[in-house]
């Protein structure tokens, strides 16, 4: 009976007023409840446009658009990361067919040796001869103040030097890995002459850096021809590209991996 009393008591409460206070003689919404809520069934949102209700799904979370609009199902995110260690955040790869031709006559005269010139945070516009591989140069995002920067560069180099040529007919070239226009890390290598036309080889190089700065950066690859030997101021050098069609363009590009490892830091939101 009292069951009924109090039932027919919050259903006269609900005709009289907009608003039902528990526990609160003040309610400040439509139902206040002034302590401990206990829901024994499900709860569900009506949805405007197509008039059904949603319950939502396991692990799913309601959450608030504002005054005026229903709250709505959000999916809860929880990064599983341990303190201290480092995680993969920003990883993709990048290819480029147009390459660059370097000549003879861009060959930088290396008044100080190689070892002064190759240095660490070197700039780019301090290394004559130098040309950028335009379509590896590209923007990364760093969110942390602890991170590794991985850079795997890989190219084919090639030169039209003709069939059974001189062993003393060859080529020293360099390609660099630019960050911010900082080099990271530099490869250095020759390519001889031989009995095979239009020689090549693949040129693979990686870089690491640690700890760059948060925000973001832009990564960038850069080559330059350094000296010539017997026959070869008369020849061509390309890298990323070819000299001669006894390779194509697809053999020839150029590719550059980065993966950033963090600490992390900072979070993205975690409701979906």
């Amino acid at each position: 009976m009292k069951n009924i009393i109090s039932t027919i008591l919050l259903a006269s409460g609900l005709m009289l007023s907009a608003q039902v206070g528990i526990n609160t003689d003040s309610p400040k919404a439509q139902l206040d409840v002034n302590g401990d809520l206990n829901l024994r069934d499900r709860i569900a949102v009506f949805n405007d446009t197509d008039k059904s209700l949603s319950f939502g799904n396991n692990d799913q979370l309601l959450v608030s658009q504002g005054e005026g609009y229903a709250p709505i199902w959000k999916t809860l995110r929880i990064p599983e990361y341990e303190p201290n260690k480092f995680y993969l955040i920003f990883n993709n790869s990048f290819s480029d067919k147009v390459g660059v031709d370097l000549s003879y006559s861009e060959e930088p005269n290396m008044s100080t040796s190689k070892a002064a010139t190759f240095t660490k945070g070197a700039s780019f516009g301090s290394l004559t001869g130098f040309k950028k591989i335009s379509g590896l140069s590209q923007k990364i995002s760093v969110f942390s103040t602890e991170s590794k920067a991985y850079f795997q560069f890989e190219t084919v180099v090639q030169a039209n030097f003709t069939a059974n040529g001189s062993t003393d007919t060859s080529i020293d070239y360099a390609c660099g890995i630019f960050v911010d226009d900082k080099l990271i890390n530099l490869r250095q290598s020759n390519l001889k002459a031989s009995s095979a036309q239009f020689p090549f080889l693949t040129h693979n190089q990686i870089g690491v850096i640690a700890n760059l700065s948060k925000g973001d950066h832009t990564v960038s690859v850069g080559c330059s021809r350094l000296t010539s030997y017997g026959d070869a101021p008369n020849r061509r050098l390309a890298i990323g590209k070819n000299t001669n069609t006894n390779i194509n363009s697809f053999i020839a590009q150029s590719s550059l991996k980065v993966e950033v490892y963090e600490v992390p830091q900072a979070f993205n939101t975690i409701i979906n």
